[in-house]
């Protein structure tokens, strides 16, 4: 048995996430899953933290086919890739203020290096805890497939949102079981210039796709999303 202060703070949190079913919660999973290592070596979310990132892929299939079915897989792959960051995770997370029921040592959590992560992790092992309480996605989907919609929402409507280069890398390992190569250099030396870089990606000796930006991150990301977008018209192609 919980404590009983930590029971009625779990209680209050299941309710923000407008859970309403709470007697098929399983407290003492959940209450791992808000406890991070800092606070114990040997009972903390980590593995329930693995198991929650495979959940949450469950959880964002099971949303992309449920909405989104008229969108071909290069797409699903580019949007799953923007749903599980660590940086979407981590403002799901805030919107529910997780940070206020999340246990960590108290050195750590003074500390604000790492915070969106502590934040993203308690997220994915949240969601296990959930998941492991009814063996579905019955205590999950509804809380986080709100936050879903507005997000594919956006990407879809401005795809500099798509995060490509990780489309790019999870394709690539799926389909070459390798990771692409960026080669960049700078092409203008002016500061303000919007294409001061350009980058290229390879794989296996081949030139996938080539772009410019005003930063390296920007120009890779360019290239990246040339890249992707090839790989998406090829499979459209496919398929017609």
């Amino acid at each position: 048995m919980l404590p009983s202060f930590r029971q009625k703070e779990l209680e209050k949190f299941v309710r923000q996430l407008g859970l309403s079913d709470l007697a098929r919660v399983d407290w003492e999973l959940l209450d791992l899953a808000l406890t991070h290592a800092t606070v114990s070596s040997d009972r903390n979310n980590e593995q329930l933290e693995f198991v929650g990132d495979g959940v949450l892929r469950l959880a964002i299939a099971r949303f992309l086919w449920d909405n989104y079915r008229h969108v071909s897989v290069g797409e699903f792959t580019a949007i799953r890739s923007v749903l599980a960051s660590d940086r979407v995770l981590a403002d799901i997370a805030d919107s529910y203020g997780l940070d206020r029921f999340l246990m960590v040592g108290s050195s750590t959590a003074k500390e604000k290096a790492g915070y969106r992560s502590r934040l993203a992790d308690g997220l994915e092992a949240i969601i296990a805890a959930l998941y492991l309480s009814t063996e579905s996605l019955d205590l999950v989907r509804p809380w986080i497939e709100p936050r879903f919609a507005k997000i594919a929402t956006e990407t879809l409507s401005d795809p500099a949102r798509l995060n490509y280069k990780a489309a790019l890398q999870e394709w690539t390992q799926g389909h070459y079981k390798t990771l692409p190569e960026y080669r960049v250099c700078e092409r203008n030396t002016e500061y303000n210039s919007s294409d001061r870089f350009s980058a290229s990606v390879w794989l296996r000796d081949r030139c996938l796709g080539e772009g410019t930006g005003r930063s390296i991150k920007a120009a890779e990301q360019a290239a990246a999303r040339s890249a992707f977008l090839s790989f998406a018209e090829s499979e459209n192609a496919s398929q017609d």
